[in-house]
Parts: structure tokens; C-alpha cells; sequence
């Protein structure tokens, strides 16, 4: 199934691909990789250690099948659980699982073998057997994969130990860099911020008794995070807030939060708007991207929630207006001349255009200096990357797009930038096939080169 010219149709795409995108080197700006895993570089277990072990997305397709929660999150054997997965695969057509799946195989292992019941023996023990040797170590995947950066997703009180020490070791010339990610930090209503609010005074050396001295420590934390090779932000956020509000009321939130007392719906969002508007300008002052993950409904399923947790594959798309309090928040940074980079990713595609045009609003200083960010999440499948590329390149300026990420908790998931790269080979060699962009090839490869890599190394003020 995966031939050399896979999802490529034209003889312009393959080219596009084979002579320009498929050996240029990988910039994976978001993941959720362990720094620990790599550090330690330690041989997975199994194929379901490294395939299974925390992936939502095939969980949710195992359930989607029939599958019990025995053989997905339960205590079933590492054999059944993927006997279950190999299943399911005959069930995916037309779902990125598969083309993801089959990619993995083929690329990691050179099996070409389609998986299901009839060959699942097969492949566990071929891959297993594979994952015992030195080259299917994460370093040497990494390295396999021609990835020169890598920015995890960390909170503030994290010690970032295993950044420091892959930094220190001669013997790795990977970048590995924390990604400042607050969800916590700003998330007053939650009933477990007191709890996390101490982890941050241990972490600053120093009791939190007011806004101010929060607002110090998070400061030193980004300082920190900057310091161990920060080039970035992220945010995940349910729903877009904006709610103005002065020094003063954020300060009494605060004060009445610690006194144990809850706070409304708005004086939740107060906190938050102002604390992020204060947050955003400190990013920019040290050269930092913004990135805000807009759109998740999250825990749907409170009956699973209690068996499995959060992050288990019970989140879909929310469909709450984004446009004003988005356009309200970047506006209020953007007026005082203190707007980060900022990247805007929505999971609902109904926003796209929002998205794309929202992102013009706010340009000047650098190419593409707000952007509308690649397909996430339920989107980063053939369709949703070409709806993105195409609302993108309809309402801005498509050649400064900074191109893929994985988003992934999966090694293995570095085969997803070649399956974006297939895809935008294919949009760019159609359009000019079809006469709708010059056929100039030094422009096309500069597309390609750029949107692959160099975009983003600049972006993010990589060496």
C-alpha cells in the first residue's frame, strides 16, 4: 500500500517530494515527547509499549470497533492489547490511523504487510525483535529521522532535569526544549489550583501570599524555562476568554481563592485574560512563540473519566464562539506594541477561516508573524491538512506557513511529517500542473524547503 509515490498523482508532486521535501530535516516544534525517555534511551518493551502505551487516538478507534477497555486501558496483556489494535485496522478506511499505521511499518520495520487479525503474529514478533536492537533506541530514531529539534510540553514547576542533561551530553546534538505550557498556572477555578500553587512555591523557593508574589514567581519560572532553551509557549484553551480587568480585581481573586472561596464563571475569565495579557508580554520580551490550542471539549464521558483519567480519548471538537474574545485578547497585547509570534490552532475546521483571517489582523515585523497553525488533532488527516493549507493560502500569505508538527506522545510519529510533506508536495504540484501558480521550479523548491523547515528554524530563532 505504501508505494514511493503514495497520495502523489502528479509528476510534479513526485518530484516536489522525492528531490526536494522527503530528506529535508525535521523541526517538531510541539510534541508531548518524555525528555527522560530520551535521555535515558532505553529499548521499549514491546511494539504496544511504544505503539499503545498512550496513544488517544487509536483508543478511541478500538472503541469505535468494539473493542473492550480490557484490551485498551485495562489490564489485558501487552499480546491482547495489540492483537486488538490489529483488528480494529481492517475497520479504519479512510481514517489517518491507517495511513499512519502502515507508514510506521513500513519506515521503522520495512514491513509492507497490511495489519490485521491474518498477519498480526507476524508483525508483533518482527517488530518486537527489531525493538531490541540499538537502532530502535530513541536517540538513534531521532537521529534515523533527521530531527534537529524537538519542544516538549512542560509545566512551570517541572525541574526540567532531563532537558539539562541531554543539553550537557556531547554525545547528542539534538535540541530538546521545554515549551512553557501555564494551563495550571491560570486555571484558579480548577479545585486543585491551591494545590498546585504550592508545587510553584517550592519550586520558587518561597511562600505565594498575593498576585504580586505569584506573578514574580511565574516570571523567574519563564526565566528559567528561557535559560534551559525555551523558545516557546503553549496554551491549551477550551474555550476562547476574554473579559477585561484591572490589577486591582485580579489581585482580590487571588487573595479570596487562597482563603479557600470559589470564583465565578467571569471572575475566573478576569483572571485568566489578564494574567495571559501579562504572560504574552514577557514571552515577547525574551523572543518567545505563542501558541494557543483553541477548541477541545474535554472528559465528555464522566463514567470513563472515573475508570481511565484524562487524556484517554474522551475529548471531541467544542463550538463556542471564538472570534470576538480572541480578536479582543490579541488586540489588547498588539496595542501596546507587545504581541508575540503567535500561532492559532483550532480543533472545530469551522474555524479555519476565522483562524486564517484572524492571524492577518495582527502582522508586521516578520514573515508570517501570526499564524493560522497546521490541522490538529482530529484534523491532521488528508482532508483536514489540505482544508488548512488551502483556507491558509486563500486568506494570507501560504509560502511563510511554518509547517508540521506531531503533537504526539509516540517516537514513531515522526512518520506524520511525511505523510504532511506527501500532501503538500501534492497541493503545490497540482496547482501548478493545473496552471494556477507559475511553473517556476526554483519558487516551488523554496515552497517546499521553506514550509518543510527553514520557515520554522527562523520562526522560533533556532541555530
Amino acid at each position: 500500500m505504501i508505494d514511493q509515490d503514495f497520495l502523489l498523482t502528479t509528476p510534479t508532486a513526485k518530484w516536489l517530494y522525492h528531490d526536494v521535501a522527503k530528506e529535508m530535516p525535521i523541526i517538531d516544534y510541539h510534541n508531548h515527547l518524555d525528555p527522560q525517555e530520551i535521555y535515558e534511551d532505553k529499548n521499549y518493551r514491546s511494539i504496544t509499549d511504544v505503539w499503545l502505551g498512550g496513544d488517544h487516538y487509536k483508543w478511541r478507534a478500538m472503541r469505535a470497533a468494539g473493542i473492550e477497555e480490557d484490551k485498551i486501558t485495562g489490564q489485558a496483556d501487552e499480546k491482547a492489547k495489540f492483537d486488538a489494535f490489529a483488528e480494529t485496522m481492517p475497520m479504519l478506511f479512510g481514517n489517518q490511523l491507517l495511513h499512519w499505521t502502515q507508514l510506521e511499518l513500513k519506515r521503522f520495520f520495512g514491513i509492507n504487510a497490511f495489519l490485521s487479525p491474518d498477519t498480526a503474529d507476524e508483525i508483533y514478533d518482527r517488530t518486537n525483535e527489531m525493538l531490541s536492537s540499538d537502532a530502535m533506541k530513541p536517540r538513534s530514531i531521532l537521529q534515523d529521522q533527521n530531527v534537529k529539534f524537538l519542544g516538549t510540553t512542560d509545566d512551570p514547576v517541572d525541574d526540567l532535569k532531563y532537558h539539562k542533561l541531554l543539553a550537557e551530553d556531547d554525545t547528542f546534538n539534538i535540541q530538546v526544549s521545554p515549551s512553557f505550557r501555564p494551563d495550571k498556572a491560570i486555571g484558579i477555578e480548577q479545585r486543585d489550583y491551591v494545590e498546585w500553587l504550592e508545587k510553584l512555591e517550592a519550586a520558587v523557593g518561597r511562600t505565594i501570599d498575593s498576585y504580586d508574589g505569584y506573578l514574580e514567581a511565574m516570571y523567574e519560572r519563564i526565566s528559567f524555562f528561557n535559560d534551559m532553551g525555551c523558545r516557546a509557549s503553549d496554551h491549551g484553551i477550551n474555550e476562547m476568554f476574554y473579559q477585561k480587568a484591572t490589577k486591582a480585581d485580579v489581585s482580590e481573586i487571588f487573595a479570596r481563592v487562597l482563603a479557600g472561596e470559589t470564583v465565578s464563571e467571569t471572575e475566573a475569565e478576569q483572571f485568566k485574560t489578564y494574567t495571559l495579557v501579562q504572560f504574552a508580554k514577557k514571552y515577547n520580551e525574551y523572543g518567545w512563540v505563542m501558541q494557543l490550542h483553541i477548541g477541545p471539549m474535554r472528559n465528555n464521558n464522566s463514567r470513563m473519566f472515573e475508570l481511565a483519567g484524562p487524556d484517554s480519548g474522551f475529548d471531541s471538537i467544542n463550538d463556542k464562539l471564538v472570534a470576538e474574545p480572541l480578536s479582543r485578547f490579541l488586540d489588547e497585547i498588539d496595542f501596546s506594541g507587545e504581541l508575540p509570534k503567535t500561532v492559532l490552532y483550532t480543533l472545530n475546521p469551522r474555524d479555519n477561516i476565522i483562524m486564517a483571517t484572524m492571524a492577518g489582523n495582527f502582522q508586521g515585523g516578520s514573515p508570517g508573524k501570526v499564524q493560522f497553525g497546521t490541522a490538529w488533532w482530529f484534523n491532521d488527516n488528508y482532508d483536514g491538512m489540505l482544508d488548512q493549507m488551502k483556507t491558509l493560502a486563500n486568506a494570507g500569505a501560504f509560502k511563510t506557513f511554518i509547517g508540521m508538527l506531531t503533537d504526539s506522545r509516540s517516537l514513531l510519529s515522526f512518520a506524520r511529517h511525511e505523510y504532511f510533506r506527501r500532501i503538500l508536495c501534492e497541493l503545490l504540484g497540482w496547482w501548478a500542473e493545473q496552471g494556477m501558480v507559475p511553473y517556476d521550479e526554483a519558487l516551488l523548491k523554496a515552497y517546499v524547503e521553506d514550509i518543510c523547515y527553514y520557515n520554522a528554524k527562523d520562526y522560533f530563532g533556532l541555530e
